[in-house]
């Protein structure tokens, strides 16, 4: 492995070229009255990535004031990004100073934003009352969730805009991830529901949630089913009041998951008896990848041994855990975070190479980053003509340490 020889593991590597492939077809997302494709980058916030989407005409869905700041830094400008945070940031007035846009997600971030910017266009986030997602943890809407105004509250919503003398010019709503059109389609209506109450909405943002299969079993949304149940609701409004809404999608996971690799070594196997298993301890674990432990989330997975340059392959049954003292740290759970799960894999030895697929979206961005003083894995982009480029370095201790008095 010639990355693991000059990059050391544990090692992130993302594919220029899938990358940039999943861009192209949200790109296509059709609209009939013009599309805004905003990445999420909290997905993964590495600046070359948000570098390279901006690179390809796609703008920048921020969830925090210092999102926010980070896509200025990296060379985005101001108005490519739309900030929709739970929390309200204390700079906002120097970050609306850059050109990015607001979406108010409570009635007091309306509040907030209308005191220093009145007489001026904002955007509301609502909760439509409907939620998707293959577990409570990944389903945003509905409600249990706290994202976003509660859709029957417009019309407080529309009296603290009258108050400040605000535009209300876009409304933004996310029902979480999932992959069946008919949820799309569903949140599309509900969503028009909310639009109808202001004449001067002229943007309608979906969100994200495009839900990607990482493994066989699971189902991959059809972009271009969700794309065609979306148009059909848009063309009916129009037909029905005139309006031609501009519409917004915001994908973090459809871009970037499918992008990434975690390159891994295998630092030891232990087994616990006739009536146990037979352990692969990985050099990464909840520093690196969380969602199987939060979500019970399956990942492919692979071993890379000299075995593979010779025939019959042998294969072994393992659970694979992480190098963290933890008992939560399990790559290869079950249907939920705390169960333990064997899968089928060649035979492995110390040493070893095994490689984590589908990381590119919520692992290196959502971690349990420096537990058990762990350092930050370096980042890789494989660019398309195949040359490593080092995009993040690996954290030192030093660094870890830097802020402690």
């Amino acid at each position: 492995m010639a990355l693991k020889s000059e990059f050391e593991t544990p090692l992130f590597v993302y594919s220029e070229a899938e990358l940039m492939r999943n861009a192209k077809t949200m790109l296509d997302f059709h609209n009939p009255y013009g599309l805004t494709v905003r990445y999420a980058m909290k997905a993964l916030p590495n600046a070359a990535i948000l570098r390279l989407f901006d690179s390809m005409g796609i703008h920048i869905d921020a969830s925090s004031g210092f999102e926010a700041e980070r896509a200025l830094l990296a060379g985005i400008k101001g108005e490519k990004i739309s900030l929709s945070s739970q929390e309200l940031p204390r700079n906002l007035s120097a970050l609306l100073d850059s050109g990015i846009l607001f979406n108010a997600c409570s009635l007091r971030q309306l509040e907030a934003f209308g005191k220093i910017r009145p007489n001026h266009e904002v955007g509301v986030r609502f909760n439509p009352g409907l939620g998707s997602g293959g577990s409570r943890k990944t389903n945003v809407g509905g409600p249990s969730a706290s994202f976003g105004i509660w859709y029957e509250n417009w019309k407080d919503v529309a009296a603290t805009a009258a108050k400040y003398g605000l535009k209300i010019v876009r409304i933004h709503t996310h029902i979480g991830s999932g992959a069946e059109a008919e949820a799309w389609q569903r949140a599309a209506e509900m969503s028009l529901d909310i639009v109808r109450q202001f004449p001067e909405v002229t943007i309608l943002n979906l969100g994200g949630g495009f839900k990607v299969g990482r493994v066989p079993e699971e189902k991959s949304v059809d972009t271009r089913l969700i794309s065609s149940a979306i148009t059909q609701k848009l063309e009916n409004f129009a037909e029905e009041t005139g309006r031609q809404l501009h519409l917004e999608v915001e994908p973090g996971t459809y871009l970037v998951a499918s992008g990434g690799v975690l390159i891994t070594t295998i630092d030891d196997i232990v087994a616990t008896g006739q009536e146990g298993y037979e352990f692969i301890k990985l050099n990464a674990g909840l520093t690196e990848i969380m969602r199987p432990a939060l979500y019970g989330a399956h990942h492919p997975i692979m071993v890379l041994t000299d075995q593979l340059a010779r025939a019959p392959f042998s294969y072994k049954k393992y659970v694979v855990v992480g190098h963290c003292c933890e008992s939560g740290d399990l790559i290869t759970c079950g249907e939920t975070p705390e169960t333990i799960a064997s899968i089928e894999l060649l035979e492995a030895k110390v040493g070893d190479t095994l490689a984590i697929g589908a990381v590119g979206a919520y692992c290196s961005a959502m971690c349990a980053k420096n537990y058990n003083s762990f350092p930050e894995a370096a980042e890789v982009l494989l660019r398309e003509d195949g040359t490593p480029i080092l995009i993040r370095k690996r954290q030192t201790l030093g660094q870890i340490i830097e802020n402690e008095l």
